[in-house]
Order: C-alpha cells, then structure tokens, then sequence
C-alpha cells in the first residue's frame, strides 16, 4: 500500500476526460483501476474541478476492491480525505468489496433539514436581526459547545446512538411526523452503541442539540423562485414563504468514530492483502469483522446525527415563535425533509439484470430516490425524495428532487452542497482586511458568527456557483430542479 498523498500516483487532466453525454465525463480504466471513473460536470464547473486533486481521488477510489460499476463524482466535488468530497462509490460484499472510512468522512451524517413556514417573506423582513441573534443565543453553536439540554450520561449518549432521532421525540423534541419526513426514519438498525468508544461517548455527552462550526449554519430564508409548481406543492413550499434550513452532524462523537476506525482500518489492509494507491484509502471487507464493525459504530454516529439535528430545529422553532410571538402551529413551523450526505449503507440497487445488495458510500453526496422507491415517504410519492442542496451564505440554496435516473446511474446519489474551490487557509488570507458581516449585509443577509475566522473561511467566494452545480444535476436528470432559497439572516459556529 502507498503511503504518499492522495493522487501522487497519477495526476489527471482535461484529456483524460471523454465526454459521454451531456455533462457527463469518463476516465477510462487504466493500471490498477477495477472500473472507469465518471465525474457529472458541464464546460463552466470542468477548470475549477481540475484545479485541484479530486479527479485523482475519483482515479484512486476505483481501485477499491468490490467496486460497480463507477468511482462517481458529482459537480460540487473537491479534495477530501482519500475519497473526494462530493464522491459516490457502490462495493458488492459477494464479490470482497470494502468499506472505507474516507468515503464517509470525519463528520459522519453531516446533513441538512429544511423547515417549511406559513411566515411571508414581509412579516419577518424587519425582524431577522431579532431572529438570529434569538437562534444564535438558544442553538448553541461553534467548537466546543455544550447543548441547551445539558450533558448526557454515558447510558444516555449510547440509547441517542440506538435510537437516532426518536430518542428526541419520545423526549418531548417533536413529533412522530418529524420521524416520517427524515432519511431512513432517524435511524440507522445496523446501529451497535458498543462499538463506539469510551472516548468518542465522552465527546459526544455535551453536544446533543449544537450546531458544528466550520460550514455548519442555522439560516432563515424564503423561497424565490419555483421551477416546478407541482413538486413544490407536494413539499409545502410556496412562492415568497419563509424557511429554516440547519446544516450540521455528529459533532465530536462522529470524528472520534472516525478516527478511531481508520486506524482500525490501516491494520485490515496488509491483513486482507488489499493493495490501495492511497492509504487514506485504508479499507476492510464489508464482510469483515472490521468492517462489520466500523459499518455498526457509523451507523451509531449516523444516529446521533439524526437525534441532534431534531432536538436543534425544535430549539430553533422554539425561537422563532418566541421573536414573533405567536405559536409553532400559527406560524406553520413543518418539516419539509431532512437528509444526510457523509454516510456509507447497505442499499439494493440493480447490477446489470441482477439486483444485489451492495454498501454505497456517499461523501458529499446526497440521495436522491424516485417517488416510486419504498423509501421515500407516501407524502413525496408524486414527487421525489426531496434533495437539499445549501449554497454559499450570500448566494441561494435549493431544493430539487430524486429521480429514476438518479437511481439508474448513481445509485441514488445527487449533490450536496456548491463545492468549495478555495482552501480555508487561502480565504483566511483573502479576507484579511475585510469586513465581511457588512459586505454580506449588503447583499441583504444578516449573519451572526462565533469568530471572524469562521466568515472568513466561508466567505461566498471561497465556493462554487451553486447554481451551476445544481444545473448539472437537472440537466442530466439526475435531481431536478423544484425551488430556489434565497438567505435573509444566518447563523454561524
């Protein structure tokens, strides 16, 4: 196994790409690679994605053993741990495949939950100052923060990882509804709390309910434009009505898992004989008692994920009703859907004429089901699982929803966000200078943040066009376009 950086065994540029449809771009199979790349991009996205290492990463993740069809990766991909961020990648475990921890990343279940409201954008336009900074006070939010439900027992954190986001509701945060209109109900089954370590439980006891720092936000907006009436009915959202979107995970809990398992994992390589062209790569079989391991203990961060999230919108529904003094049901507070996008499950898909049950690690990647899969909620049967797609904080967000194609070439999987095209390091050293809160607010956003670092490192341009990423994914039919958001106020860790 390699012990170099990501991508030192071959660098990929703009020829080794063939177009095969529209805006759909193949490497093909060469060296050691079981299956040819494939990255979802159109002419405007292609320089900024091979500006840096992803396509080496999307080369390197289709050496893995057991990998179908394609190493994917969306438009909004870049450099990540071993696999890039925004990449997709289907193992069999009948044929050795792995999982690996790369291919779900630090912030296990980092995800995103949009709230649908009865509020008008003109009834909260003189209020968003007194909403985040309401939000900010009761969700606490950054590195390092305690939740407003206080510190859990070691016996409490462990009953949050079995039972996800029920362990909220059955506590008096929200209702059964919430659970029907969350991924996989809040709740992974495979989930096993004694796989998770003293350590991680430790960090994971004062972090029910907080908001992550870094790109994690809580942000008020309203809906701007809608491109698909009927799909946007069906989900609740409405020309000019107001929205809450949380984006954050499992917080310290979820990396400890994570790095704990990646050790773990670099052992099972030379164990299995599992010759890789990354060791951030390191990997077992699905079937392993490594793998089977780590899949447990992901699932048990996945569903603290679920559970911190729930109890986070409860919170801020709380607060909102309180700026606007009136109550949760007046205000039409619902949740539209909430979905994850680091996560790796045991999804059955369709290999050639066979149906196999195959573990599908999604890395930035959000899923993305036809109305027609049992999975989706009878709600959005007619519609599609909703896709939440979160912009930059000064641009817009969307919704769009999964498809038949989405299912037919990517195993489900769309976007998940605008795709950074600057490092943290460099927007730093560009916002030098600057005050950023006030540029913001003059494009029309009220943000409130924990440190000046924090804006710096997500300022708007340090992004992609989110526009141009969820272009691709409509155009290629992958997710299709339903509304766009646009942010009045954001709060930030």
């Amino acid at each position: 196994m390699s012990s170099g950086k990501s991508g030192e065994n071959r660098s990929t540029s703009r020829g080794d790409l063939t177009e095969v449809a529209e805006c759909v771009w193949e490497i093909a199979r060469t060296g050691g690679m079981r299956v040819p790349g494939r990255i979802y991009a159109d002419e405007r996205l292609l320089p900024q994605i091979l500006s840096d290492k992803g396509i080496e990463q999307v080369v390197n993740v289709a050496h893995l053993p057991g990998v179908v069809r394609y190493s994917l990766a969306m438009p909004d991909i870049h450099w990540g741990y071993g696999f890039p961020i925004g990449g997709v990648a289907a193992t069999d475990p009948s044929e050795g495949g792995v999982v690996s921890p790369g291919g779900v990343g630090y912030d296990i279940n980092c995800g995103v939950r949009l709230v649908a409201s009865r509020m008008r954008r003109e009834d909260v336009a003189d209020r968003i100052p007194d909403l985040i900074s309401a939000l900010f006070r009761d969700v606490p939010c950054g590195l390092g923060s305690h939740g407003a439900i206080g510190s859990l027992s070691q016996r409490d954190v462990r009953d949050v990882m079995a039972e996800g986001a029920r362990w909220a509701v059955t506590r008096g945060y929200g209702t059964e509804a919430d659970l029907d209109r969350t991924e996989d109900g809040g709740c992974l089954s495979s989930a096993d709390p004694s796989t998770v370590s003293k350590r991680a439980v430790e960090r994971g006891r004062p972090q029910v309910g907080t908001l992550g720092s870094g790109n994690h936000f809580i942000e008020v907006g309203f809906v701007d434009e809608i491109y698909d009436e009927a799909r946007a009915a069906a989900f609740g959202l409405e020309l000019g009505s107001v929205t809450l979107m949380i984006h954050s995970g499992s917080r310290g809990l979820g990396y400890q898992v994570c790095d704990d398992y990646l050790n773990v994992m670099q052992d099972a390589v030379p164990k299995y004989g599992i010759d890789l062209p990354d060791r951030q790569l390191a990997c077992a079989p699905v079937e392993s008692p490594e793998g089977k391991r780590y899949l447990a203990a992901m699932a048990s961060a996945a569903n603290y994920a679920w559970a911190n999230r729930q109890v986070m919108m409860v919170l801020a529904k709380r607060s909102i009703a309180g700026v606007m003094k009136a109550s949760e049901a007046e205000l039409g507070l619902r949740l539209v859907y909430d979905v994850c996008h680091n996560i790796a499950k045991m999804e059955r898909h369709m290999v050639g004429d066979k149906e196999k049950l195959l573990c599908i690690h999604r890395k930035g990647a959000t899923r993305a089901f036809p109305g027609s899969h049992d999975d989706v909620p009878d709600c959005y049967r007619s519609a599609g699982q909703p896709v939440l797609i979160p912009g930059d904080m000064g641009t817009h967000s969307f919704v769009s929803a999964g498809t038949l194609t989405a299912l037919e070439e990517t195993f489900g999987s769309s976007c998940h966000g605008a795709g950074r095209v600057m490092s943290r390091t460099k927007a730093r050293k560009m916002a030098r200078g600057r005050n950023l809160a006030d540029e913001l607010r003059g494009m029309g956003v009220y943000v409130t943040a924990k440190g000046k670092a924090t804006l710096a490192e997500e300022m708007p341009s340090a992004y992609k066009d989110v526009s141009d990423v969820v272009d691709v994914m409509d155009r290629t039919g992958i997710a299709r376009k339903v509304v766009r958001l646009k942010p009045l106020g954001v709060a930030k860790g």
